[in-house]
């Protein structure tokens, strides 16, 4: 949800600019699949999937087509044996300025209500492969609760990070004020939510909303990077694993340490497991097998 700046959108352009030793393929955009996004496969071994939210003229304003694509493509990566992690970006100017106010102006409670409105959004964070948001530009409303459902948020040096609901007249709904409070604290994330003002990227990783800052045209290449040291290690292990730090949100330290050590032991199910020890005491690097 949130907040577009009509001024601010003219001469917005994705910046598509790509190391030369960097594989890419358009794996899923063939044959014009998606209007509002694209995707693709990245990294050496093609195992990082790649969605570029794509409405500059907008800044990518998060209308309800662009979100039904955007789950498509997770549900595409996420049945991909060869993805191992997924990165989410946008443009150099925004990474999303927020929903789609036009789309949602005129409408009632009733067809919020009984049309459960947002909560396809919530597919980002039930994927089970890790997500890293890659945030150059304005990501407010809607587009810094996008971020937050990702697993790692890397910022652009120019990012801008903010709730900036209260000031249409509203809230969040797509889980800001719940996930912003247990990234930032309760007392920044009142003052932005309840202002409207924004934070930079600098105090934004201060805060422990991103975890590294890059420059802007350095951004999506670091992330990248990123996804593939993760989709280096077992795909399946690697779920385990976030699954139980998503855990650590919902659940006690009794009940979070016990569904860890269950999870833990379960990793000794597998080959994967077996494979990294032995080659831990060998000397030499694992070869996962995702089994």
């Amino acid at each position: 949800m949130a907040l577009l700046f009509k001024t601010a959108a003219l001469l917005l352009k994705p910046t598509r600019t790509l190391p030369s030793t960097l594989k890419v393929v358009r794996h899923y955009s063939a044959g014009g699949q998606y209007e509002y996004i694209i995707v693709e496969k990245r990294g050496q071994k093609l195992d990082v999937g790649f969605i570029q939210l794509n409405r500059p003229k907008a800044l990518n304003a998060l209308c309800d087509g662009l979100m039904i694509e955007l789950g498509k493509a997770l549900d595409a990566f996420e049945a991909d044996g060869t993805v191992g992690a997924i990165v989410l970006t946008g443009g150099d100017r925004a990474f999303a300025a927020g929903a789609d106010i036009k789309e949602m102006q005129n409408r009632t409670f009733q067809e919020c209500y009984s049309g459960n409105f947002l909560a396809h959004w919530n597919r980002v964070s039930t994927v089970r492969k890790p997500v890293i948001a890659a945030v150059n530009g304005f990501a407010l409303g809607g587009g810094c609760e996008l971020a937050m459902m990702c697993d790692i948020i890397y910022a652009g040096e120019k990012a801008q990070f903010g709730q900036p609901e209260i000031l249409l007249g509203t809230i969040p709904g797509a889980g800001g004020t719940q996930r912003l409070t247990r990234a930032v604290g309760k007392s920044l994330a009142m003052e932005l939510v309840l202002t409207g003002d924004r934070i930079t990227a600098q105090e934004a990783k201060q805060s422990g909303l991103v975890s590294k800052v890059y420059p802007v045209d350095q951004l999506v290449s670091e992330a990248i990077k990123c996804g593939e040291k993760i989709a280096a290690n077992s795909k399946i292990v690697s779920a385990m694993a976030k699954e139980a730090v998503n855990a650590a949100y919902e659940l006690t330290l009794a009940e979070g340490n016990r569904l860890e050590k269950r999870l833990f032991h379960a990793t000794f199910a597998t080959e994967d497991r077996k494979e990294g020890m032995t080659a831990f005491v060998e000397k030499r690097k694992a070869d996962f097998k995702d089994q």
